[in-house]
């Protein structure tokens, strides 16, 4: 005898990626007696509790996000890390996958079900998650100025929690001031003041925490002057990009996470930068996180130095730092 769900079933199910929770069919019984079957044929598989692939090969990444959230119920999201990844505001993926759910939601989870091969579901309850989730996107997740916020309340550091900011929108998809506009509706916010103070750095063009580190460690304690920030230099049909630029000067100054393990095709990159602007007039000093995090008074001398060879005639300012570090 053929065993099978109903039409509507089974394109749910390839709507989620082969997944189906038995919550979604729970009016059609001829669907739950067929799931059972299906089960213990081994045509099916059961992932989690009440949660089964339509298949018995291994499920793909997106396959269970799915499960995981549909674990959860018709108002759970994928939030945090997990919505992170599915939006693209990090490269990064945790094992675990995050959902959040209404706060007077109760979900039961079992150790048992979670031991063997399929990532872990961390549930987080939130009082605001039926506005944080976005109307139509699949899987379910929260919107990314939502997800974005979720993140900095759990971040170790406030670095750590700027680099989110920044990350959203540096890649462009979301900007400072929808951050904002989300911050504004919550009651509790950690770190709201450092936040706020955020959003108008990443507006004037502060799009990483070692641009942000070089703005509050060298720039401001120092008295250098404000330069432009992310500004593109065009010659012909080459283009080449500074995080800051003192343009009155002829003097860029670019900072770079990575400098410590370039890749091949970044030193090109570097040297290419480097050629365009030196054609131009633009003389490029370099630092990496260490520079900026660990030598910040050394970096300023340095800056300082290049600037009144250019004509500066500011005052350099030491700070609490200088003749420490």
């Amino acid at each position: 005898m053929t065993i099978r769900v109903s039409n509507e079933s089974w394109k749910l199910a390839e709507r989620q990626r082969g997944i189906l929770a038995r919550w979604q069919v729970a009016g059609r019984a001829g669907d739950l007696t067929a799931i059972d079957s299906l089960v213990r044929s081994g045509r099916w598989r059961r992932l989690y509790r009440g949660v089964y692939a339509t298949y018995t090969g291994p499920p793909s990444r997106t396959s269970m996000l799915w499960a995981g959230v549909r674990r959860c119920g018709p108002e759970a999201a994928l939030s945090h890390f997990s919505a992170a990844e599915v939006d693209g505001i990090s490269d990064d993926r945790s094992h675990a996958i995050h959902v959040s759910i209404p706060s007077a939601l109760q979900i039961r989870v079992s150790a048992e079900e979670f031991r063997g091969r399929i990532p872990a579901v961390i549930v987080h309850r939130s009082q605001r998650i039926r506005s944080a989730r976005h109307p139509v996107k699949a899987p379910p997740r929260t919107k990314i100025e939502d997800t974005v916020l979720d993140l900095t309340d759990v971040a170790r550091t406030f670095d750590a929690a700027f680099s989110w900011l920044s990350a959203a929108c540096g890649r462009g998809l979301t900007t400072a001031d929808q951050i904002r506009e989300a911050a504004d509706s919550r009651a509790r916010l950690r770190w709201r003041t450092d936040i706020m103070a955020a959003i108008a750095e990443i507006n004037a063009g502060v799009l990483s925490s070692l641009e942000r580190r070089y703005l509050h460690d060298v720039e401001r304690p120092h008295g250098l002057p404000e330069p432009k920030r992310q500004s593109r230099h065009k010659i012909g049909a080459r283009s080449a990009y500074l995080d800051n630029l003192y343009d009155d000067y002829g003097l860029g100054v670019e900072l770079d996470g990575l400098a410590s393990h370039l890749a091949e095709t970044r030193w090109q990159d570097i040297h290419r930068d480097n050629e365009l602007l030196a054609s131009a007039g633009i003389t490029t000093l370099r630092y990496n996180w260490t520079d900026v995090t660990l030598r910040p008074c050394q970096v300023a001398a340095e800056v300082a130095q290049a600037l009144r060879s250019r004509g500066w005639t500011g005052t350099f300012r030491k700070c609490r730092r200088c003749g420490t570090d």
